[in-house]
């Protein structure tokens, strides 16, 4: 019996209705902007000059999310001393991709029962990674809403403010043909596609507590590794080398994120073979049947970063990021094709 083929729709959430959904609140959102607002809808942080406010070198990047459906399992496995690390690593990591230094970040949690020793741990989580992003956890809202959610259950997000000069933001506009793309490893499945993850779960009747294949911890264990934080390997490269563009690879993964860097008529083609790709991402596709190109397009696959730079630069990056201990990998260049390839597949 042949299994069929699962995607990301059809576990329920749909990235074009997304794309879709964010094209339709354009002009709505367009109809807000003051002067101090810069670029336009669809960047990976927002931009707000100070010069309004009397402060004109100083840009404010602000970025906001979630954690997603990765909530029921932390959930279900009553684990939630990481949960708080990927709430704050999806806003960081979205305002580095504008060459920013996160300053601070609120976090928001919903809850249908407050359970104080259950907040607290999640608010552990996020202080912790709040200290290894070098910003301060300014505030917060806990939100009690009995008869809203179930009993235990809960919804986690929240948002990071950084700075960067005006003269360092990082735009993408002077990306070329011929330049280099880095890759930076993720911690695994970081926090988009868990819808798929889910459904690959319940429909496979896979054992949470169960080790697996080549994954050398119980699959929940995996699962529920927290996003990587870019912070310390990223900040010490802005104002010291020339990196001209920043892909955080997150829902949409590398054929809907790249081309947001992307200058108009670019593409990117990326090797597959030239990074190793954690055991979690093939062995997902195993189980659900999941097509090569829908891996790419759902999940990280390995790279939970991307820096963009002169091939000459990508050098010296590269040899900076090692230098303090940082893996790297030379994983694809820039072309003129206007597109995304992974592996020959656009």
């Amino acid at each position: 019996m042949t299994r069929e083929a699962l995607t990301y729709a059809a576990a329920g959430v749909n990235i074009d209705a997304g794309n879709r959904a964010v094209a339709l609140m354009k002009d709505s959102v367009r109809a807000t902007y003051t002067d101090g607002v810069l670029g336009d809808v669809g960047g990976f942080g927002g931009l707000f000059s100070l010069a309004a406010c009397g402060h004109p070198d100083t840009v404010l990047v602000a970025g906001t999310d979630g954690v997603g459906t990765k909530l029921r399992l932390a959930i279900d496995l009553n684990r939630h001393d990481t949960i708080g690390q990927d709430c704050v690593a999806m806003s960081v990591n979205d305002i580095l991709v504008q060459g920013a230094t996160p300053l601070f970040f609120l976090d928001y949690i919903a809850t249908g029962e407050l359970l104080p020793e259950q907040i607290a741990t999640i608010v552990a989580g996020v202080a912790r990674a709040c200290r290894e992003s070098g910003c301060a956890l300014l505030g917060g809202e806990t939100a009690e809403m009995a008869g809203f959610y179930a009993a235990g259950d809960y919804d986690l997000a929240g948002f990071a403010v950084g700075a960067v000069p005006r003269d360092r933001v990082i735009t993408g506009d002077t990306i070329a043909a011929g330049d280099v793309v880095l890759g930076l490893p993720s911690s695994g499945v970081h926090s988009n596609g868990y819808s798929l993850v889910r459904r690959i779960i319940a429909r496979e009747q896979l054992d949470l507590a169960q080790v697996y294949g080549d994954l050398g911890a119980p699959l929940g264990d995996v699962l529920l590794t927290p996003t990587r934080l870019y912070v310390q390997a990223v900040t010490p490269l802005f104002g010291r080398f020339a990196v001209k563009g920043i892909v955080h690879v997150t829902g949409g993964g590398f054929y809907d994120n790249i081309p947001r860097v992307l200058p108009d008529g670019l593409g990117v083609e990326i090797d597959a073979d030239s990074y190793p790709v954690p055991p979690i991402f093939p062995q997902l596709a195993s189980w659900g049947n999941v097509p090569r190109r829908e891996m790419y397009r759902t999940f990280n696959m390995g790279l939970g970063m991307l820096l963009i730079a002169a091939p000459a630069e990508a050098e010296r990056i590269a040899a900076d990021l090692e230098a303090r201990g940082e893996t790297v990998y030379t994983v694809g260049r820039v072309t003129t094709s206007g597109t995304v390839v992974i592996g020959g597949v656009e």
